[in-house]
């Protein structure tokens, strides 16, 4: 059989949810059966919309629900209750042949790669195009095509052992995309890279987003992964998504303990160890109160507390920080303590300036 490359789609697959959410899980559960048959759930209730073109990243602890969730979206598990919809097909009620159809619209890249050490870079990259059945000249086409793509068009013949990680993850990346994939699903793909490569595979993978479109699913226990390429977010725990939303609202403004967790070492959250110990929840003659400070957008940069010192004559005492950039826009967090006696003006004072504050507790 010859393939065509330019038209992956199917019409016999039925449209089921509108072009802008080319993935989507609706209500999506998936339980397992222990040894004893017990039902052990995985997933819970499981709502997301992937938009057309977007990058989502979903984050949680190992077990969270990460990998049964991407494995439903191709196709490789069947949810137990719930629909699972990519490119407008509902891949649990697929039958296998119009399965492996709409599986040549889902590309995937593992943490450990999964590339056949017996074939070469170009064998592995040809591997889905010869099992749909392309001829030999559009084949050798794709494949050349792909490797200048991702940087390796001088690494065709050489064989996975040859190859460092970051050229193996090149190479998987380039797998993917032989299909003309509409969605590209990341399980941990940088898990396994120092982290000058993972920044590499990540700026690539960015620039395919920009240059062919491609809807990008990442899955991650890392912040850093999802602050520099998801534009939005899902923080999954215990099989459920408990927090979503623009990555720069989520890092700045976290609502759920699990995002606050994450984000601790990633956006200056942590206390150092010096606060954290003297940390009192009731006030104390003569201790401080102190207070997180969250700085967004344009006012990231301005000097408040120089000014809360020059309009109110309060002086503060910086115990920790960071000052950043996330989705290119500013933001900062400032732990700071100031006399209990000054407490209320300050929050007001800081509240005025549209700036984010929580109390922490007291220090003596």
């Amino acid at each position: 059989m010859n393939a065509q490359l330019g038209n992956l789609s199917d019409p016999g697959l039925q449209r089921l949810v509108p072009a802008e959410a080319i993935v989507r899980l609706e209500g999506v559960s998936k339980a397992y059966a222990s040894r004893d048959g017990t039902p052990v759930p995985a997933l819970d209730g499981i709502n997301l919309a992937v938009p057309q073109g977007s990058v989502l990243g979903v984050i949680g602890r190992s077990g969270a629900g990460k990998s049964t969730l991407i494995r439903l979206v191709n196709g490789l598990e069947k949810p137990t209750s719930g629909r699972v919809i990519v490119d407008g097909a509902d891949i649990a009620a697929l039958p296998e042949s119009a399965l492996r159809h709409a599986r040549r619209s889902i590309g995937m890249i593992f943490q450990h790669f999964n590339l056949l050490s017996s074939r070469t870079a170009a064998e592995n990259v040809a591997l889905p195009l010869e099992v749909a059945g392309y001829d030999k000249a559009a084949i050798r086409a794709r494949v050349d095509e792909l490797l200048a793509l991702v940087g390796l068009a001088d690494k065709r013949d050489r064989y996975p052992s040859e190859l460092s990680g970051g050229q193996k993850q090149r190479v998987g990346i380039a797998r993917a995309l032989a299909t003309k994939p509409k969605v590209l699903l990341s399980d941990e793909a940088t898990s396994a890279l120092d982290p000058e490569t993972t920044r590499s595979i990540l700026d690539l993978l960015s620039r395919i987003n920009a240059e062919l479109g491609l809807t990008i699913l990442l899955i991650t226990h890392e912040m850093a992964v999802i602050r520099s390429i998801a534009r939005e977010v899902a923080v999954i725990d215990g099989g459920r998504i408990v927090e979503q939303g623009d990555v720069f609202d989520v890092f700045t403004r976290p609502q759920h303990e699990v995002t606050r967790t994450f984000l601790a070492d990633e956006t200056g959250r942590a206390l150092p160890p010096y606060v954290a110990e003297r940390l009192r929840a009731e006030a104390s003659p003569g201790s401080q109160a102190v207070i997180r400070i969250g700085f967004r957008g344009p006012h990231a940069t301005d000097p408040v507390l120089a000014r809360l010192a020059r309009d109110l004559n309060i002086e503060t005492n910086i115990l920790a920080g960071s000052v950043d950039e996330i989705a290119g826009r500013p933001c900062g967090t400032l732990v700071v303590g100031v006399p209990q006696a000054s407490l209320t003006k300050t929050l007001d004072f800081l509240n005025k300036h549209d700036l984010d504050t929580e109390v922490l507790g007291h220090v003596s």
